[in-house]
Parts: structure tokens; C-alpha cells; sequence
């Protein structure tokens, strides 16, 4: 592998010119899975909880059911930094593999756990193998789509994450009910289906190749233009035109950490703060809705614990439509204008929302409808952070940097919003969850400024005008 090269290269340009394709649909189905087992995983272990503290499956405690959420969280914050290094380091290919392999293994030994300990260790490795992914998936994405449609698939791809809850919450109602399955064995078979959905996914993932792009950095220019000629010819794609400027750039083996920290925290500290914002405020204000959710609509409308599940389905919907429907506008009228947008609209529905509920002027079915109408904003919205921090660094660090915000994401939104929210349901009070709703719709607002003050108006170009590549400094 060549170090220190000085070369120019066409790949990034041909790779944002090629025709939307069976190619593309094939990395957006192999590679966008990741969310879908994500939501899948969520929702079965959310259900699984109850049935865990039944002597005939695994006697949990209620807090140990809780310390297992815990522990494929913190799974998931480390698998996100070790293995998004891996993928600036290693290849975004190889280390796609690796973590499917993680989440596969780790969901597949959660079905064989034989008490607590074992639990908490197989959750804390599935956790790792999802953490993992979504540095190494997001990275492999946007590089991989042309320019001028990488925004709407980007949010399609994240909000599929709902396609995986309402799957689970769907897999539930039979698994989980005695009259199909037995309780000492329904919850196991739960676990076995994302271990299947694995398998099918390192299937499909054979196809894809590495990314030219970074072929390109690590002085394996050749392989890249391989891959992309072959593509070209798949597609009956036209020769590049010679008025393309190439990009210039010193071929290296690796990023130094002190190059990686200070582009991070020096070169690049204002999209740092941006992406820090955006995925941190989108994550409380999920976790706000999604952890209380169930206890509204049992504890304030009556609705019984058997039918709760019912309401999960427009609640997914909604977060599938969102990306699916609003997604094209990112790239035409911008991200700026429709992250601000985006994220502000949801604050305000929610206060709003927030105000009825405690009037006490909602149903459940208006509840329900109220959610299903905020989440189809804000799923796009929160979808747009994710493709925030996956465009606006540098090549080099790309994966790293999905793996810190969304990893930092992870503990505001799963640590901070459930302890509020927790001590929120403790107390049973209207007028607390009101203003708990207020400190959510505050932060999405205070994202949305954000956006506007210092967004990034990244559509239709390319990635390399938005960031870059810290090997090209100075030619």
C-alpha cells in the first residue's frame, strides 16, 4: 500500500454521476437493514421484559430488566467508537462484516442466555454489533450514492428503523402469547428472528464493494477505478467528460489520532457542535415520547396493557412516512431550510400536544393521532442528524465521528431522557410530564436555531466540496 503519493483521481466525480440503478437499490437494501434490526431489536426487548421476570423464563428482577437495557446500551456506545475507528482504519467493508457478525452472534447467544449475568453480557454484545454498524453503514452509504439524491435515501434508510419496531411489536403478539408458543419458549424464538434477519443480511453484503473512495486515500487508486469502470460498464454508463476536475490528494495508510482530534475538535469545531446539538436533541425528544408512551396511554386514558401494542402501529407509521415523503425536499430545497424546519415544527407540535394533555381535552385516539402527526416531522428531522454528521467531515474521519455523536446521542438520549422521564412516572403527575414535554420541544427548537445559525447546505454536492479529504491540505 503506498504512502505519501501524490495522486489525482476521477472516482468521486463518477461515482456522483452514475444513474440511479439496481446497484444503488442493492446497497440501500444490504446496508439500510441495520436499522430495521436495530428497531427490530428494541422493540423485542421492550416486550421481552415483562415475560423475563417470569420464573418459567430467565426470574429477572425488574431492576435487572432495566440493567440489561442498560448494559446493550453501553454496548452500543463502545462498539460505535471501537469499531468506527476500525472503519477509517480497516475499510468500510471489512468492518461492515465484522459488526453484523457482533449483533448476529450477540442476539443469537441472548436466545440461550440462562440467567442475569448471561443475559447482560449477550445484550451488551448485540449492542456493540449495532453501535458498530451504524458508523460503518453510514459511512459506506453516503459514499457510495450519488450527490444528488444521497439526502433522501439517507432518510429513508434511518427512518426504515421504525419498519424493524413495528415488525417486533408485530412478532410479539404471537410469540409472546401462550396460546401459540409456549412462555419458556416464545421469548427465545423472539431473539432467534434477529439472528435469522442477520444472516440474511451478511447474504446480501457480498455484493457490495469496498468504497472507491477510500481505496482512493489508501493508495489503492487502481482498485477504486476497478470498481467504478465495472460498475460504469453494469450500468452502460457514458466516459467522463475530461472538464471534471479531478481530485488531488497524498495517498496515506492511516489518519494519526493527534490529525483526527485536532480536525475534530480544532479545524472542524463548529460542524462538531452542530452534529454534538442535532443528534442530542433528537434523542431526548424520541426518548421523551417512546419511554412514556405506554404509561399515558394506560395510566391517563385507561387503555388496557394487552392493547397497548395496537398503538405502536400508526405511531411506526408515521415515523416511516416522514423520511419516505419529506426526504426528496433535502435535496431540493435544502438542508438547512428543511432541517431548521424540521426540528422546529416538531418542538412546537409537541408543546402543543403537551398543552392539550394536560387541558385534558386529548383521547387516546387523539393522542395516538397527535403523536403519529408530530413523529412524521420529527422522524425526518432525526433522520437529518444522522445525515448531518455522515457528510460534513472529512473522509478520513468520517466513521469516527458518526461512532463520537452518535454515541454521545446515545447516553443524552438514553441516560438523561429516561432518568427525567423516569422520575416523571414515579410521580404520576400531569403537570410534571407537561413540562417534562416543554424541556423536549425546547431542545428541538434550540436544534432547529442551531441549524439555522451555522447549517451546512450540503445538497447535491459532493462530498468532497463539503469536507476535504485532510490528505488533500495543501495541493
Amino acid at each position: 500500500m503506498a504512502n505519501g503519493k501524490k495522486i489525482e483521481s476521477y472516482v468521486p466525480a463518477r461515482l456522483d454521476r452514475l444513474p440511479w440503478s439496481s446497484w444503488h437499490w442493492l446497497i440501500v437494501v444490504s446496508l439500510g437493514a441495520t436499522w430495521i434490526l436495530d428497531g427490530l431489536e428494541v422493540t423485542l426487548a421492550g416486550a421481552l421484559g415483562g415475560i423475563l421476570t417470569r420464573q418459567e423464563t430467565l426470574g429477572l428482577t425488574d431492576t435487572q430488566v432495566g440493567a440489561s437495557a442498560t448494559c446493550y446500551l453501553t454496548g452500543a456506545v463502545l462498539g460505535a467508537l471501537l469499531f468506527g475507528y476500525g472503519t477509517d482504519r480497516f475499510g468500510r467493508k471489512k468492518l461492515f462484516f465484522i459488526t453484523v457478525a457482533v449483533y448476529l452472534i450477540g442476539t443469537a447467544l441472548s436466545a440461550f442466555s440462562w440467567n442475569f449475568e448471561s443475559y447482560a453480557v449477550f445484550r451488551a454484545l448485540t449492542g456493540a454489533g449495532i453501535g458498530g454498524e451504524y458508523a460503518a453503514i453510514n459511512s459506506a452509504i453516503d459514499e457510495l450514492i450519488p450527490a444528488r439524491v444521497r439526502g433522501r435515501v439517507d432518510l429513508i434508510i434511518n427512518g426504515s428503523y421504525w419498519i424493524g419496531a413495528a415488525v417486533g411489536a408485530a412478532a410479539t403478539l404471537v410469540l409472546l402469547d401462550p396460546r401459540h408458543v409456549p412462555v419458556w419458549l416464545g421469548w427465545r424464538f423472539a431473539f432467534g428472528i434477529g439472528a435469522t434477519l442477520g444472516l440474511i443480511v451478511i447474504f446480501f453484503r457480498r455484493w457490495i464493494p469496498e468504497s472507491p473512495r477510500w481505496l482512493m486515500i489508501h493508495g489503492r487508486n487502481s482498485e477504486a477505478e476497478q470498481i467504478v469502470a465495472e460498475v460504469e460498464r453494469k450500468l452502460g454508463a457514458s466516459p467522463l467528460l475530461q472538464s471534471n476536475t479531478p481530485i488531488t490528494i497524498l495517498t496515506r495508510r492511516h489518519t494519526p489520532w493527534r490529525e483526527m482530534w485536532d480536525a475534530i475538535v480544532h479545524e472542524y469545531r463548529r460542524r462538531s457542535f452542530l452534529g454534538l446539538v442535532l443528534m442530542s436533541t433528537q434523542a431526548f425528544f424520541y426518548n421523551a415520547i417512546f419511554f412514556t408512551y405506554a404509561l399515558v396511554l394506560m395510566r391517563f386514558y385507561g387503555v388496557p396493557e394487552q392493547k397497548v401494542g395496537a398503538y405502536l402501529l400508526p405511531f411506526a407509521l408515521g415515523n416511516v412516512l416522514g423520511p419516505l415523503l419529506l426526504g426528496h425536499l433535502f435535496d431540493t430545497i435544502g438542508r438547512k431550510q428543511m432541517i431548521t424546519a424540521t426540528y422546529g415544527l416538531a418542538g412546537i407540535l409537541l408543546a402543543l400536544t403537551g398543552w392539550l394533555f394536560r387541558a385534558g381535552v386529548l383521547t387516546a385516539q387523539t393522542q395516538t393521532l397527535a403523536w403519529t402527526i408530530i413523529f412524521f416531522i420529527a422522524s425526518a428531522a432525526a433522520s437529518s442528524a444522522y445525515l448531518t454528521v455522515s457528510e460534513i467531515f472529512p473522509l478520513e474521519i468520517r466513521a469516527l465521528a458518526i461512532a463520537i455523536f452518535y454515541a454521545i446521542g446515545t447516553l443524552i438520549g438514553g441516560v438523561g431522557a429516561p432518568l427525567l422521564f423516569g422520575w416523571i412516572i414515579g410521580i404520576g403527575s400531569i403537570t410534571a410530564l407537561f413540562i417534562g414535554y416543554l424541556v423536549a420541544a425546547a431542545l428541538m427548537i434550540f436544534g432547529a436555531a442551531i441549524e439555522a445559525w451555522i447549517g451546512i447546505p450540503a445538497e447535491r454536492c459532493s462530498l468532497e466540496h463539503i469536507a476535504a479529504p485532510l490528505s488533500s491540505k495543501g495541493l
